[in-house]
């Protein structure tokens, strides 16, 4: 992870004051945050948003209306064919949200057509593959059109749902789509404003292919795929998606002939989230019940809590979700992947987005976790190397199961900054609730 001197500075203060807080109870009599800033309410205050809270799970916390109206933010998301998403509504019809499918199924996709490559379903052998199945190759854009490539003896391209990846030489996409969403008065996020921007550079993309392939039409053992699929926690609303882009991913693999000459077998299990031990246990009954690759975790603190098990024991594990640059570097036996890029991408389009607004001094709340910390000092980092003053931006970092958060937002009312951008999940509605009573949220 990136250090920025100013920027590790007002981190340690923000942990301090978390610890100040948690040693006084985070009483929510605090008269620091009972009543507003002679300031407060002087200026409308740009509020924003990342991926982990920037969904109508965040709304359906709200009754009131207008609540989140001046709210807006990033999301990791391509503009998927309504043909992807008719399909996955005939898997699960009670499907509201598209997040991280179309990331989920081509985290399958890749993986089968790896382990087809090798000619083996033992991910210590089929890994080497999954880079060079992402650029270089042959077109193709379906599992049965890249199967029809490998077998005439040549290497497949795949851009699948979510479209180029260009894998980079660390196992995650060069490029990516990310939304600037918003929210309505209803408190639901504006399909209609909905815009598309992309960031990275394709030419970061690894230039290795990967080992020699195997002959066509080889066989062997069934690839056994598991999942670590947010069920419960905070990243829950990913949960019903993610299942159905699963299943019908295999569903499409094994229609087109399956991997090694038999059906891809699929186990799945939630990873809960990082309070609990949930994705520890599930991980263990997926090494348990032979999985060669796990997709998951949503969550890149989960992820971090179980990658060192999974990839040592010889499993590939491929995110649809992780966003973590701390994942980019790390020690994984050339064991993990994902197919969404790092925040330093998602930096890039919040900090386009923040400056871009003529915002002259930013507060950052971010959750203590490395998605948090990490999106937090990228985009930090970003609006300085745009011209931002170093010392109007100052983060906060808070604990996400504090009682409360009128400490934080006592000190965005001292601060008065033009904008406000929250990195979080579920607990999100909670710190716009003060910063709303306070006069600085995005009630509108």
């Amino acid at each position: 992870m990136r250090t920025h001197p100013t920027l590790g500075r007002t981190l340690a203060l923000g942990a301090t004051v978390l610890l100040a807080a948690t040693a006084c109870g985070g009483s929510s009599d605090d008269t620091d945050a009972a009543a507003p800033s002679s300031d407060a309410g002087a200026k409308t205050v740009n509020v924003y948003g990342a991926d982990g809270n920037m969904n109508n799970g965040l709304g359906e916390d709200f009754s009131e209306p207008g609540v989140l109206a001046g709210m807006r933010g990033t999301v990791l998301l391509t503009d998927l064919a309504q043909d992807f998403r008719d399909r996955l509504l005939a898997e699960d019809p009670t499907l509201v949200n598209f997040n991280t499918a179309g990331e989920t199924y081509d985290a399958v996709v890749i993986t089968a057509l790896a382990a087809q490559l090798a000619g083996s379903n033992q991910a210590t052998t089929f890994a080497p593959y999954v880079n060079g199945v992402t650029f270089g190759g042959e077109k193709c854009t379906d599992f049965a059109a890249c199967s029809a490539v490998i077998a005439s003896g040549g290497n497949p391209d795949y851009d699948g749902i979510m479209g180029e990846l260009a894998f980079t030489e660390p196992g995650e996409p060069s490029v990516a789509s990310f939304a600037i969403e918003s929210f309505t008065e209803d408190n639901q996020i504006d399909e209609d404003a909905r815009e598309f921007v992309e960031a990275g550079d394709i030419a970061n993309a690894a230039t290795d292919e990967g080992p020699a392939p195997a002959a066509p039409g080889t066989t062997g053992a069934p690839l056994v795929i598991g999942s670590l699929t947010p069920l419960t926690g905070n990243l829950s609303y990913q949960g019903p998606q993610q299942i159905a882009a699963l299943t019908l991913a295999v569903t499409d693999v094994n229609a087109a002939g399956g991997v090694l000459g038999g059906d891809v077998q699929l186990v799945t299990g939630d990873s809960g989230d990082a309070s609990t031990d949930t994705a520890t246990q599930t991980a263990d009954r997926l090494l348990q019940s032979g999985a060669n690759a796990i997709v998951g975790a949503s969550s890149s603190g989960v992820s971090l809590t179980v990658i060192d098990a999974i990839t040592q024991a010889g499993v590939l594990m491929i995110s649809p979700a992780n966003t973590s640059d701390v994942l980019t570097d790390y020690a994984d036996n050339g064991l993990y992947f994902r197919t969404v890029p790092p925040d330093t991408l998602q930096a890039r389009a919040l900090a386009d987005l923040i400056g871009g607004d003529g915002n002259n001094t930013v507060g950052i709340l971010a959750l203590n976790d490395p998605y948090g910390t990490g999106l937090a000092e990228n985009t930090a980092a970003d609006l300085v190397a745009d011209g931002l003053a170093e010392d109007s931006i100052v983060t906060l970092v808070y604990d996400p199961q504090a009682a409360n958060y009128d400490s934080e937002v006592s000190q965005m009312v001292d601060l008065n900054p033009d904008a406000i951008l929250v990195i979080g999940f579920e607990e999100t509605s909670r710190i716009i609730e003060g910063l709303n009573a306070q006069g600085i949220g995005p009630q509108r």
